[in-house]
């Protein structure tokens, strides 16, 4: 939400990956109730730790000292003075952030559960309590004169702070009075974050009927990928049915979070809905408008002619929405244990460099994965670094099929990532969406061709290679339609309130459009943009998805062409965190994102794909 300038308690939120909407928690089997779940002890022990108290009251009495300190006096400081301050600053803001990341995960593996969902609430409150104290600090630094700050930055001790310091200044323009800025700190608790959690607890909460038993939603939209027609048939109705007896919620929370963002965007004078979420990517808007553009010019080339394709495979005139992630014809339905899935994953990291299989393999076999559907648990697959003085934890949802392996290499990569960032810190290990996707996409890159280069069976190998392709398509195609979805929705509701319908028409229309003529949409399908928590909980994200997939297609081929120190300078490149920009990130491999060639190169890796299953 880009209600407040500062909110750092909940800058590593969990977020869904891209998988979501294909891969979505359900109800645990017996098998699956043998699966590892995370512990998050490394945290605080529960609910009623004294140790989290300790640290809450530490925070908040550091925070007000702090401002007794600081506050009015920024200006005068040297910059050694005004590096200790910010070193004193980074370290409060820590201890929020375990409490948080503690109370955000528990409410991810339960969020059913009354007493967790109090707790998650109440402990958002009391870190929007303390962070008032320290409000001030980011808008006094962005008032500094920019000479004045530049001479600073000779001293040595504050040097090593100037990626945090050059990409705070970077909202000086969209930033309010320090009166106005407190308030919509302080509202954001029973505004947008209120309206997140009714959508989150909602989710949770609805049940589906199907063949005769009740299920979650996740556990029905697991059906969709189920190889019997007739099974994803009554899925697909099912869910549309639930989520069109409740649209007209879900449209109140779209609109409210919509017109709250308008709100907001006003105030700070951005530009168009997307502009605060470049921002806080730190990419330019031309930048993501030639990636979005770039995608859906290609959608004839990649989609459309895909799932043409796939309804020839299918012996089907049309595709109705529910056949979209259905396995290919001759597809292997088995179920790939958990331990198969770990040995997939840990082969491809280990063949591509010993340091991340290294890793991987800690994360493998520590309580730091939660890994088994579940009764309202998170939908989807996250990984959320913490803090750097704990680590990352991931939250998968399970099921034994392959596109869940690749979730699990996916997952892995951000781990990897911010294992390796966390020495810059806990500010500047965090980096922009747009490269945080980067070294899992590549993770998931190094697993399909890890599988792939050991499938001699070229039947195998095609199921393979259009298993990836449509992992492909939802990771790029899909998600620049979502993304072109939001800038629809948000665009009308500066407009007035849209209704139910009206978002189902512009849902319907984006699909027809990214998915091609090969679908035939039926009209329970104007609703399923509700249960999509991106929309939600962080509006515009979905682009990073495309820029990652196409980045990661442009660095792989680098890679494949044998660029002397790849690896060196792969690792180098996650250990960077969010110190340096995508541009410089990219310089050392030869490419560069803002040039139209790049984004055609990672297209035309998909479109490959493509050409050999034509062929085959």
């Amino acid at each position: 939400m880009e209600q407040s300038m500062h909110a750092p308690h909940s800058r590593h939120f969990p977020l869904l990956s891209a998988q979501a909407d294909a891969q979505s928690a359900g109800q645990a089997t017996t098998a699956e109730s043998a699966l590892p779940r995370w512990d998050l002890s490394a945290l605080y022990a529960g609910m009623d730790d004294p140790a989290l108290e300790a640290d809450l009251l530490a925070a908040a009495e550091q925070a007000r000292a702090f401002g007794q300190q600081y506050q009015g006096r920024l200006a005068g400081l040297s910059g050694h003075d005004l590096a200790a301050a910010l070193n004193t600053f980074e370290a409060i803001e820590e201890k929020l952030g375990r409490a948080g990341s503690y109370a955000s995960l528990l409410f991810a593996a339960d969020s059913s559960d009354p007493a967790i969902s109090r707790f998650n609430q109440s402990m958002n409150e009391r870190l929007t309590v303390i962070s008032g104290d320290l409000l001030f600090f980011t808008l006094e630094l962005n008032r500094l004169d920019e000479d004045a700050l530049q001479a600073r930055l000779a001293d040595p001790a504050l040097a090593r702070w100037q990626p945090y310091l050059r990409d705070a200044r970077m909202y000086r323009p969209h930033q309010l009075s320090d009166e106005v800025e407190k308030v919509l700190l302080e509202k954001s608790v029973t505004g947008a974050q209120s309206w997140c959690r009714l959508f989150d607890e909602t989710i949770a909460a609805l049940r589906v009927t199907l063949d005769g038993r009740e299920m979650t939603v996740g556990e029905a939209l697991n059906r969709l990928s189920d190889t019997n027609r007739d099974t994803r048939a009554r899925a697909g109705k099912a869910v549309g049915a639930v989520f069109g007896e409740n649209v007209r919620l879900f449209s109140l929370i779209t609109n409210t979070l919509a017109k709250d963002k308008s709100i907001a965007d006003g105030l700070r004078h951005y530009a168009r809905p997307t502009s605060a979420r470049n921002l806080s990517n730190m990419v330019e808007d031309n930048v993501v408008d030639a990636l979005v553009s770039a995608v859906k010019a290609d959608y004839p080339r990649l989609s459309h002619r895909y799932y043409a394709l796939k309804a020839r495979w299918m012996g089907l005139d049309k595709l109705e929405h529910w056949d979209r992630n259905a396995p290919p014809p001759g597809s292997d339905d088995r179920e790939i244990p958990w331990t198969e899935a770990k040995a997939i994953v840990q082969k491809a990291y280990d063949g591509f460099d010993p340091r991340l299989g290294k890793i991987i393999n800690t994360f493998l076999t520590s309580p730091w994965i939660d890994v088994p559907p579940a009764p309202g648990k998170s939908p989807g697959a996250f990984a959320h670094p913490t803090v750097p003085s704990a680590h990352p934890y991931i939250l998968l949802n399970y099921h034994g099929r392959i596109r869940d392996v690749m979730t699990l290499a996916h997952e892995l990569g951000h781990g990897v990532h911010q294992v390796l960032a966390a020495r810059q810190g806990y500010f500047m290990s965090d980096t922009p969406l747009t490269l945080a996707e980067t070294a899992s996409v590549f993770g998931e890159m190094l697993t399909f061709q890890s599988l792939l280069e050991a499938e001699t069976d070229p039947v195998r190998r095609r199921l393979l290679l259009a298993a990836k392709v449509e992992d492909m398509l939802n990771t790029v195609v899909r998600q620049v339609a979502f993304y072109d979805f939001e800038t629809r929705v948000h665009d009308e509701r500066r407009k007035g309130e849209l209704l139910p319908e009206r978002i189902g028409e512009i849902w319907r229309t984006v699909q027809t459009e990214s998915l091609g003529p090969a679908f035939h949409f039926t009209p329970d399908y104007d609703v399923f943009w509700a249960y999509i928590p991106h929309f939600i909980h962080s509006p515009f994200y979905v682009y990073a998805y495309a820029f990652g997939d196409c980045l990661v297609n442009a660095l792989y081929g680098v890679f494949r062409e044998g660029a002397a120190g790849f690896q060196d300078k792969y690792v180098a490149m996650l250990e960077a965190g969010g110190t340096l920009r995508h541009r410089e990130l990219l310089a050392p491999f030869g490419l560069d994102a803002s040039e139209p060639a790049f984004w055609r190169k990672g297209l035309d890796v998909i479109s490959g794909f493509i050409d050999e299953l034509e062929q085959g």
